[in-house]
């Protein structure tokens, strides 16, 4: 009767250690509603079954792919001046001013004007990795979760709302030395100069700096933005093998 006894508290110990380990399995996943998930279209294995440090490094992994890729592509010869979507145009509160001086034959001044703008900005665009790369590091587990089941480019939001601040305190002084070593803040002077002189209009003045940097910023995000969706959607995109567990299961 005894050895019985010491046999069943055995059992009963070893299956409470076994149950143990089960809670402690299950608390690695992470639950997301049923709503959610089908709304996202998960299935079987999807991101239900993904661990969280599969989701937090998954998600790293695309944001800095994205970043990197994004800072490249703008930093080449033309990444702003030949992409219609961002190109930085003659700022839009003195567009009087290119509409006037056109027509009176100075296209050619606005046109290589324009070109000075787009080109700082090509110049700044190579400082945004690092300080995408910098707010990355310090994504929490619930940030991965929201921007995993969120929209196409909740990746991005997430980037614009953590450095923005930061971005246009280091693209400001590198747009102000471009416009400068690319003559734009000497030609912007010609050019208003120029319109100032024509009678009876108001004169024109503008923060070039400014406008420049907060228009290369602008465009910056609508890159980081695409190249998101393309690694959500894109299988070839998705080049590791993490980015397809994550993006693959969605």
């Amino acid at each position: 009767m005894g050895m019985a006894t010491a046999q069943t508290k055995t059992t009963k110990k070893k299956t409470t250690k076994k149950t143990s380990t089960t809670k402690s399995t299950t608390k690695s996943k992470i639950s997301i509603p049923s709503g959610i998930t089908s709304a996202i279209g998960s299935s079987g294995s999807g991101i239900s079954s993904l661990s969280e440090t599969d989701i937090v490094s998954g998600l790293k992994e695309a944001l800095v792919l994205a970043s990197e890729n994004s800072s490249t592509m703008l930093n080449q010869l033309d990444g702003f001046n030949k992409n219609m979507k961002i190109r930085i145009p003659f700022p839009p509160q003195c567009q009087i001013v290119a509409t006037k001086l056109r027509d009176m034959g100075f296209g050619n001044k606005i046109d290589e004007f324009e070109t000075t703008l787009n080109r700082a900005a090509e110049q700044a665009a190579k400082d945004a990795a690092p300080i995408f790369i910098t707010a990355i590091k310090s994504m929490t587990i619930s940030d991965a979760k929201n921007i995993l089941i969120g929209t196409d480019t909740a990746a991005t939001s997430y980037l614009r709302t953590n450095t923005m601040s930061s971005l246009y305190s280091a693209f400001s002084p590198t747009v102000t030395n471009a416009l400068n070593q690319t003559y734009a803040t000497s030609k912007w002077k010609d050019i208003t100069t120029l319109y100032n002189r024509i009678p009876f209009v108001n004169k024109v003045d503008t923060d070039l700096p400014r406008f420049t940097t907060s228009r290369a910023l602008q465009g910056l995000f609508v890159v980081v933005g695409e190249q998101e969706q393309k690694i959500r959607k894109d299988p070839a995109a998705q080049v590791t093998d993490l980015l397809r567990k994550v993006f693959g299961n969605k």
